[in-house]
């Protein structure tokens, strides 16, 4: 049976893996480039494909199901509240909001929460705070407000944001660019200090860039941000929607260099890998230059998306997924530290995170994580020969030692047939 070509495509479980994805080619924008595989069940750390072909994930939704599919209490909340109530809108006050927004305040250190549903507006959010902040308290004149942000950043898709992407692939085709940033080279605080003026409101940093190949900054350089930010009157923006709630063995990856941001974002793992939750949090002092009317989100702290929200507090703050975390990141280490000079030109890792460099006369990015593909670990490249792990948070001794062990073995098959 081939794909029917009419609008009325169903999805018989009968559909092989190349019909779902010839329909998919038909009928989707090809804005991603998926692996040639059709995931239809997850449990814990694993997805099985629509032929019961089982797989270690290890991606995690780019960090998003950091708590592994299916996570039964997870489930349980969002179940629960399917039965309740999901969507109030916030001219309302519905009964899972206050519960959310304390929650998630306390854990991070912070007075208030802004609920929003992605990553990408969390941060909107994040520059919509800092500039009026700018305006109202800092006394920038108005419309000279600029953010100081960083080279090989990853912020999210929308306009605004692409328009301080360094990746051409982001920004090219999309401008004119929205001014009011600032980029300098990520993890040179000289460079940071020379770019702060009278007219700079904030510095937006991810703690460890994500997209850009799990890339960690010297141990001083947020020290030394935080430092300039307090000193020029400014605040520090931290974006943790990749690395924050348990990633790298931290409710913040701000946590490993001591230093305490104005404002965080939060998103991904927020909603345990079940529907999209994001927030801004910070303190009343610069929260409150948000006023009724100003900014807001129909979907921002929806009761579904609370209740959930909720659960994942309180499985980063009660649950033991840190303290794995930290126990499994020096096995990781030190896996990766054995590939290097045997395929691998470089590593990086913090928790259970890892950027990857793959020798680039052996293979791209893109062909290595087809082969590991092959064997049953799905990975995703990113720039040119780098892969990236980020496996949930779940994943076993074990599962992580077979996962590199079938990276080395696609890099000893490479190597061998040059």
């Amino acid at each position: 049976m081939s794909p029917r070509p009419s609008g009325a495509d169903s999805v018989p479980a009968s559909w092989s893996a190349e019909q779902h994805i010839a329909v998919a080619e038909r009928r989707s924008a090809h804005n991603y480039h998926p692996l040639p595989v059709v995931i239809a069940h997850g449990e814990g750390a694993w997805v099985t494909d629509v032929a019961g072909r089982r797989y270690l994930d290890c991606l995690a939704g780019y960090s998003a199901v950091n708590f592994g599919h299916r996570n039964p209490e997870l489930l349980a909340a969002a179940r629960a509240q399917l039965d309740r109530i999901t969507l109030t809108s916030r001219a309302f006050h519905h009964d899972r909001f206050a519960p959310f927004v304390a929650a998630l305040a306390d854990l991070v250190g912070k007075e208030q929460v802004l609920p929003v549903n992605t990553g990408a507006e969390a941060v909107e959010t994040g520059i919509k705070i800092a500039r009026k902040w700018g305006y109202e308290v800092k006394g920038v004149p108005d419309g000279r407000a600029v953010i100081v942000v960083a080279s090989g950043n990853f912020h999210g898709r929308t306009t605004t944001i692409v328009s301080f992407s360094t990746d051409p692939a982001a920004y090219r085709g999309f401008g004119p660019p929205t001014p009011g940033f600032r980029i300098v080279p990520y993890g040179d605080a000289a460079a940071l200090a020379d770019a702060i003026d009278a007219d700079t409101v904030a510095v937006l940093v991810e703690p460890v860039q994500g997209e850009a190949g799990v890339i960690v900054p010297p141990a001083d350089y947020l020290p030394r941000v935080r430092d300039l930010c307090t000193h020029a009157g400014i605040l520090l923006i931290a974006d943790e929607v990749q690395s924050g709630l348990g990633r790298t063995g931290t409710v913040r990856a701000c946590d490993h260099s001591g230093v305490d941001a104005d404002i965080y974002l939060f998103g991904k793992a927020l909603g345990g890998g079940i529907l999209p939750v994001a927030a801004a949090v910070g303190d009343a002092e610069v929260f409150d230059v948000i006023r009724p009317g100003q900014h807001g989100s129909t979907f921002g702290g929806n009761a579904l998306a609370c209740a959930v929200g909720t659960a994942v507090v309180g499985l980063v703050r009660d649950g033991p997924y840190l303290d794995h975390v930290r126990a499994l990141a020096p096995v990781l280490r030190a896996r990766l530290d054995q590939l290097v000079g045997n395929g691998v030109v470089a590593a990086r890792s913090i928790g259970l995170w890892a950027g990857i460099d793959v020798d680039p006369t052996l293979a791209t990015g893109r062909e290595l994580c087809e082969r590991l593909l092959q064997r049953g670990v799905l990975v995703k490249d990113t720039h040119g020969s780098t892969i990236r792990l980020s496996p949930p948070l779940v994943i076993t001794e074990d599962e992580l030692h077979w996962a590199v062990d079938q990276i080395a073995a696609v890099l000893a098959d490479l190597r061998a047939g040059r």
